[in-house]
This record gives structure tokens, C-alpha cells and sequence, in this order.
């Protein structure tokens, strides 16, 4: 079981490294293309939204086949593009180049979630998907900053050079080492599918996620931009905070994966309380290296919590399709970071990248109250969804109408 979930880790921290990267190199890239720090963060929500838009649909109809060719030919798209982003001259070629793997990352993230679930079982999904998620933290803690340091040492375009030959390296990995595998469950038909709309507690987790996100991403889009202009890093000392920064998630990786099967909804409490205190202090803690790096360390570690924790908690809210869930997670995760990556723009330009801390802080805290709101709502029902999915379901070959 460990050498498949390690695998898709693997792919994983490529695909997640593919869309975070213009954390680091945002400053870089909007020089070299004669653009503002802020709408060169259009490219994150022009992604951020991609994913959104076309997650659910995308995961629905390819949930039908098999993985392991599935996962190969979203890595070797996310290769074309990369070498596409590495050659882009102006802002809409690279534009482009960002919108195309933004169509693979739901698809990948989705049914990886939903296969190492299959590996290890329910009531070990947490655990499974913390497995997982740790290529997303990875991602933060050596793909980013790795970017940032390499775009500062050559260049932001070989940094995209870097990930093209990461994504086709992973690809070969798994097509030597990742076993056939289809999911172990019945796939339901595509409509039956969108059912789980009906129950409004998925809706309510989906919206969860999405202003969760939201705040995160208001602050961590511009994280580079911060260390810059408030902290004074220059270049490659910015490529160190950010691998700081990612380093202390793998301890909130671990937390929210242990945490989050017990109860979702208070797991994700736990850990977005303390974030919205880090982001507020954030700032004025600047003053202060020591005191710096202690609130970066509170934000990192829960943040990276978070991960794992709204994506079991979505695919928990609909187990009778957790692909699907994992699917409306990914896309209500994704809207949140391109809302995100607007708001924080619009507040740079309106009050300086000091008010990034406490803009994200106060959307974090409309997500706290959203979750007290659900957890009033009790468990989520599987009701009419079940009993039509269920009855329903075809083998994965004939599940779409």
C-alpha cells in the first residue's frame, strides 16, 4: 500500500509545485513582463478559477479510466505546458501555458485522493489522504522556494524548465512502478453524480472551503512580496523563508491528517483559529526576527493543516462519491485562491502589502463562523443519493450516460 500512496505523493508535489511556483517568482516574472506584482497575480486566478470551473465535470467523466494511464498523460501535460511557460514572451502566452495544466490538477488531485482512500479504507482516510497531501506540502517546502531560488540564481524560466523535466521524470516513475488500478468502488453515472448537490451540508463544506481559501490565499499569494518589501529579503534570502515557511508544514501535514478522522468540522477549528491570530500578528512581528519567524511558523504549520483537513472533510461529507466530493473540494479550494490572489491584489494596491495579514485574517474568520454554523447542521445525509447512486451503479466501463 505505502509504495503507491508514496508514488502519487511524488506526482503529486510536481502537479501542486506546477501551480503554486508564482508564489516565489511573482516579483521576477512581473519585471521581466513589464507588469504590476498585482496583475501578475491574474495568472493564479486565472488557474485558481480553471480548476473551479471545470473540476467536477472533468473528474466525473474521467473517473471511468483507469489510473495509472490517466495520471501519466496529466504529467506529461503538465510538461508540454511548462516548457510553454518557460518560452512564454508576454503575459497572454503565459496565461495560456497556466491554463492548461489548470485542467489536469483536478482530475490528478481527485482521483489520487480517491484511490489511496481505496488502498487504506475508510476509516484510515485521513491518514491516507495526509500520505497524499504530503506532495502538496513538499511543494511549499522544496518546490517553491527551489523555483525562487533557481529563478533568482538563472532566471524564472528555468525554473519552469525545471518542472518539465520533473513532470516527465514522475510520469516514468509511474509507468514503471504505479500498478493498473481502477477505483474499488461501483462508479455512478455522471448525473447521479451531481446528486450530492442536493444535500445542502455538502454545499455548506464545499463553501467552507471556499472562503477558507480564500483568506489563506489572500496573504500566501503574495508571501515573496511580503518577505520583500516588509522584511527586506532579498532574493535568495526569500527563497530560504519560503522553504521555512513550507518546512514547518510538514508537522501540520501530520497534525491535520491524525486529527481530521476523529471529526472534520472541529478539526478544521483547531487549526483556523490560530491561523487568523498568526496572520494578524504577522506584521507587526516584523519589527522582531525572532518574533518573524514564530508567527510564520504559527501560519505555516496551519495552514498546511488545513490541506488535508478540508479535503477529508468534503469527501466525508459524501462518501456514497468521493471522487466527486474530492472534485467540488479541489474546485471550491481553487475558487477560494483565485477570490484570494484578487482580494490581496486589490489591497496592495489600495493600502500596501502591509494589510494582506489582516484582510486574510478577517475572511479566515468568516470561515470559523460558517464552521460553527455546520457543525449545528449535524452529520450530512446520504439519503436519495445513495439509494439512486447505489442502485444504479454500472461497472466503471459504462458509468457515463
Amino acid at each position: 500500500m505505502l509504495l503507491p500512496l508514496m508514488l502519487l505523493s511524488a506526482a503529486g508535489f510536481t502537479v501542486l509545485t506546477t501551480e503554486f511556483i508564482l508564489v516565489g517568482l511573482l516579483p521576477s516574472l512581473a519585471r521581466d513582463l513589464g507588469v504590476s506584482v498585482s496583475q501578475a497575480g491574474l495568472l493564479v486566478t486565472l488557474f485558481a478559477f480553471a480548476v473551479a470551473a471545470s473540476g467536477p465535470f472533468l473528474t466525473a467523466y474521467f473517473s471511468r479510466f483507469e489510473r495509472k494511464r490517466l495520471f501519466i498523460v496529466v504529467l506529461l501535460l503538465f510538461a508540454a505546458s511548462n516548457l510553454l511557460a518557460a518560452m512564454a514572451p508576454n503575459l497572454g502566452v503565459m496565461a495560456l501555458a497556466r491554463l492548461i495544466p489548470a485542467l489536469g490538477v483536478p482530475v490528478f488531485w481527485a482521483l489520487a485522493s480517491e484511490t489511496a482512500v481505496d488502498l487504506a479504507g475508510q476509516e484510515r482516510a485521513g491518514r491516507a489522504i495526509s500520505v497524499i497531501s504530503f506532495g502538496v506540502i513538499c511543494a511549499t517546502v522544496i518546490g517553491v522556494p527551489t523555483g525562487t531560488l533557481i529563478a533568482d540564481a538563472f532566471g524564472w524560466r528555468a525554473a519552469f524548465v525545471a518542472l518539465a523535466i520533473a513532470s516527465v521524470l514522475k510520469a516514468t516513475l509511474l509507468f514503471v512502478f504505479l500498478p493498473d488500478s481502477r477505483s474499488a468502488q461501483p462508479q455512478m453515472k455522471l448525473r447521479h453524480q451531481f446528486l450530492v448537490l442536493r444535500d445542502p451540508r455538502v454545499g455548506g463544506h464545499v463553501l467552507l472551503s471556499v472562503i477558507l481559501f480564500t483568506g489563506m490565499f489572500t496573504a500566501y499569494t503574495y508571501l515573496a512580496d511580503m518577505f520583500e518589501r516588509l522584511a527586506g529579503f532579498n532574493g535568495s534570502v526569500v527563497g530560504w523563508a519560503l522553504m521555512a515557511f513550507g518546512a514547518v508544514g510538514l508537522i501540520g501535514n501530520t497534525l491535520g491528517g491524525r486529527i481530521v478522522d476523529r471529526n472534520p468540522l472541529v478539526a478544521s477549528l483547531i487549526f483556523s483559529v490560530p491561523m487568523a491570530i498568526g496572520l494578524v500578528l504577522v506584521v507587526p512581528a516584523v519589527q522582531s526576527l525572532p518574533l518573524f519567524a514564530v508567527t510564520l511558523a504559527l501560519w505555516g504549520i496551519t495552514q498546511a493543516a488545513l490541506f488535508p483537513v478540508s479535503h477529508v472533510r468534503v469527501m466525508k461529507s459524501a462518501p456514497q462519491a468521493p471522487a466527486f466530493a474530492a472534485s467540488l473540494n479541489i474546485s471550491g479550494a481553487n475558487l477560494g485562491i483565485g477570490v484570494g490572489a484578487i482580494v490581496g491584489g486589490q489591497v496592495i494596491d489600495a493600502v500596501g502589502v502591509g494589510g494582506l495579514g489582516y484582510a486574510a485574517a478577517g475572511i479566515v474568520a468568516v470561515s470559523v463562523l460558517l464552521g460553527f454554523v455546520l457543525m449545528s447542521a449535524g452529520k450530512p445525509a446520504e439519503a436519495a443519493v445513495v439509494a439512486t447512486g447505489e442502485s444504479e451503479a454500472e461497472p466503471a466501463m459504462d458509468c457515463v450516460s
